[in-house]
């Protein structure tokens, strides 16, 4: 029997948009008060399903006087924010900025299930305990990105708990098997004869059934949670609602320009970081992707963006000033205008003018003349082991009051330390004195 293509996920619609070649999606034909609204929104999207579907949703709002309301599916972690975190949190501001309502919807049922998206293998759930204690300190974070007047925070617990069995037997009938095997994670694991759980396959019908719930207009998400979205709006047309249009963002790549920015690859930056730090690393990255993270870590102007990346393209001095205004941008925002021109003076200061820091910790002496410079680095948590604290040393990347280390100094008279800074590398620094007792 033929498969009912109204009921599929619309593959095509991804595969279309994504095989155009085009960076950014073309301004539509829009009436003026729309343009500089879709160009912003637009900027820095990976993909928009289907290709016209923000402006088709820009325009029904203006036409029924209504702000759009832009979903965003999250299962809190009490990890602390990154830039590659924030990045679908900015979009969700930028919609808000142009007066639409964000529905943060929290998982306090699937994140029971587990989302498998990107995983090769099942997932870890955690409890309805879990999901609710680490949602506190995540939306404490949350809210220095979004606007708290046009947000609103929902519990897909309160809707899906309540389901009856029934109810979800008749929205499976919506998707097939052999569709939820289209996804790659999913592929890859069945052709790896790794196992996959019901309640996995069920996790994007679920989400999907949280845009029927709140009547999303629009769905936000990074470019891992397009085959969900793309559920939520079957879903929503077999239920006689108009589908919801999907916004992707591209997933951010570290300090290092190259891997996805993460923990545990050391090359994030925190939104809650000190802004000394966020300079310094943002100053770090290569010119290579200065203007990815103007475009989707700061709120500076598409066309303002597009005059970076060119200032950047012609190398040297320009190419320095525009890495700068990006960083002051992205600073600004967490800490201010103020703390953010600080941190550029302070970086000058230590890197440019080669003055040694006043501000930075103290960490006291330990016992003993000389004093084992690998040792103290370690224990002043300036590097990782003693092994890689000698390669720091021998690299040139260790200073006693900016004065660089000689390879293999690894010892040095106490008398030579105490009340001088310590640093190793751009950022880590300790102040060395003598101990109270």
């Amino acid at each position: 029997m033929a498969e009912n293509a109204s009921a599929r996920p619309r593959q095509t619609e991804a595969v279309t948009d994504a095989a155009s070649g085009s960076d950014e999606p073309k301004l539509p034909d829009l009436p003026p008060e729309l343009r500089d609204a879709y160009e912003v929104l637009a900027s820095g999207a990976a993909q928009i399903l289907p290709a016209d579907g923000l402006a088709e949703r820009l325009l029904t709002a203006r036409k029924q006087g209504r702000p759009l309301r832009v979903k965003l599916g999250i299962d809190p972690s009490g990890a602390d924010l990154t830039l590659g975190h924030a990045v679908v949190l900015r979009k969700l501001r930028q919609f808000q900025d142009f007066g639409h309502t964000a529905v943060l919807v929290v998982g306090g049922f699937t994140g029971q299930v587990g989302d498998p998206s990107g995983r090769t293998a099942t997932r870890v759930a955690q409890s309805a305990d879990d999901v609710i204690a680490n949602a506190k300190g995540y939306f404490d974070q949350v809210m220095r990105i979004l606007e708290p007047d046009r947000t609103e925070v929902v519990n897909n617990a309160d809707w899906l708990g309540a389901m009856s069995l029934a109810g979800i037997l008749d929205y499976t009938r919506q998707i097939t098997v052999a569709q939820l095997l289209e996804r790659d994670d999913f592929s890859r694991r069945f052709q790896a004869r790794q196992p996959i759980s019901l309640s996995e396959f069920i996790y994007p019908l679920l989400q999907g059934i949280d845009s029927v719930e709140i009547r999303a207009d629009i769905e936000i998400g990074g470019t891992d949670q397009t085959f969900n979205n793309l559920v939520g709006r079957e879903l929503q047309r077999s239920r006689g609602q108009d589908p919801q249009a999907v916004l992707t963002v591209p997933l951010l790549v570290g300090t290092d320009g190259v891997e996805k920015m993460g923990k545990s690859l050391g090359n994030y930056i925190a939104i809650a970081e000190p802004a000394n730090d966020q300079f310094g690393k943002l100053m770090s990255v290569p010119d290579a992707v200065v203007g990815m993270y103007a475009r989707l870590c700061t709120t500076l102007h598409p066309r303002e963006i597009e005059r970076l990346e060119a200032e950047v393209a012609g190398g040297g001095v320009s190419a320095n000033q525009a890495k700068r205004a990006m960083a002051r941008a992205v600073v600004t925002l967490y800490h201010g205008a103020e703390a953010a021109a600080a941190a550029e003076e302070r970086f000058d200061a230590v890197f440019r003018r080669r003055e040694v820091p006043q501000d930075v910790p103290e960490w006291p002496l330990p016992e003993g003349d000389p004093l084992h410079l690998p040792g103290l680095l370690v224990q002043s948590g300036l590097s990782a082991s003693t092994s890689a604290a000698r390669r720091d040393i021998d690299g040139g990347a260790v200073r006693v009051d900016g004065e660089p280390v000689a390879a293999k100094a690894y010892d040095r008279p106490r008398a030579e330390l105490a009340g001088r800074v310590l640093a190793c590398g751009k950022r880590k620094a300790v102040r060395l004195v003598e101990s109270a007792g």
